[in-house]
Order: structure tokens, then C-alpha cells, then sequence
């Protein structure tokens, strides 16, 4: 249900922005929902009753002037706390980077790799990624160890696992299920 909802607040949101603005909004959103997602108290302040809804909107107001987003992405954050819609925001910045992807003929990758990737690598399976997909490509690279190796590579909803902990997980999954 959230990604509908995230849809539909991206597509509003990518209604209202400047052509100039996209990249600034774009960066907003995942600042905002990085900031929304890694803290707790943060997460807390803007979800509970007893803080005033002003108290509120000043923290947000901080925190998108702190992100050096445009004056359209502070007014929609308000509109995001107005509805209760604030825990939806990293579906939101990942529905108005696909957006702003389609717009400019790109497709939008993120690729989480167990061990940071060099340059070279990286230009590498960019090339890779646009010679398979047969389009310009907005990679996005990360790392996280608990992947042991491999990658993980997600080009729109579709997701390929190629990580040793993805490869562990299916094969406990098969032999519970025999």
C-alpha cells in the first residue's frame, strides 16, 4: 500500500517542480528520508500526538533549509506531516528519482556491493548495465558487508541477487521446504 501512496505524493510532487529543480528536489528527498530513517528520535517527534503540530513544522523547516532543498519541497513536507504521510518518504524519493529518470530517458540502477567498488569497476558495469538494458543508466553504488560477496542490482521493481547471503538464504529456503 505505501508505494501506491508514494506514487501517487511523487507524482504530485513531480507535477509541481521547475525542470531546473529536479536534481535539488531529487537530493532533498534522499537527504530527508536518510534523516527520517536513521533516527529515531526524529522519527518519533514528527509521528507522536504530544508534540504541537508548530513544534513540528519548525523541525521540518530546519531540516529541509539543513538539506538546501527548494522552497516547493519544504511546502510539500508540510503537506506530507498534514497527512500523516511523513514515514512514506523513502518510497517517495525513490518514486520521484524514477520519475525524473523517465523524463530525461534514463533508467535508474542501485547496486549494493559487499566490498566498495573502484572506479574502474564501477565504469565498467555501467558500461554493462547500459549495453544489457539498451538505455542510458543513473547508477547509484553502496556497500554493506553483511552481503559477504557479490552484488545486488535493482533496475526498477526487479531485483538480482547475486550476493553469497542471497544464495544462503535460497538454499536454506529450499531445505526447510523439503
Amino acid at each position: 500500500m505505501n508505494q501506491a501512496i508514494a506514487r501517487r505524493y511523487a507524482h504530485a510532487l513531480f507535477g509541481l517542480v521547475r525542470r531546473d529543480d529536479g536534481d535539488a528536489v531529487q537530493e532533498g528527498l534522499r537527504a530527508l528520508a536518510q534523516a527520517v530513517t536513521r533516527s529515531a528520535a526524529l522519527r518519533h517527534s514528527v509521528a507522536s500526538p504530544a508534540v504541537a503540530r508548530d513544534e513540528k513544522l519548525e523541525v521540518l523547516d530546519a531540516l529541509c533549509e539543513r538539506t538546501g532543498g527548494p522552497p516547493v519541497l519544504g511546502r510539500f513536507c508540510k503537506q506530507l506531516l498534514t497527512h500523516h504521510r511523513l514515514g512514506c518518504l523513502p518510497e517517495i524519493a525513490d518514486a520521484f528519482q524514477s520519475l525524473l529518470a523517465r523524463q530525461r530517458g534514463t533508467q535508474p540502477v542501485d547496486v549494493v556491493a559487499a566490498h566498495p567498488m573502484d572506479d574502474g569497476r564501477q565504469r565498467d558495469l555501467r558500461a554493462t548495465l547500459r549495453s544489457t538494458l539498451n538505455r542510458d543508466v543513473e547508477v547509484r553504488f553502496h556497500s554493506d558487508p553483511s552481503l559477504l560477496s557479490g552484488l545486488r542490482v535493482r533496475v526498477g521493481g526487479a531485483v538480482y541477487d547475486g550476493t553469497l547471503k542471497g544464495q544462503l538464504n535460497r538454499m536454506r529456503a529450499r531445505l526447510i521446504r523439503e
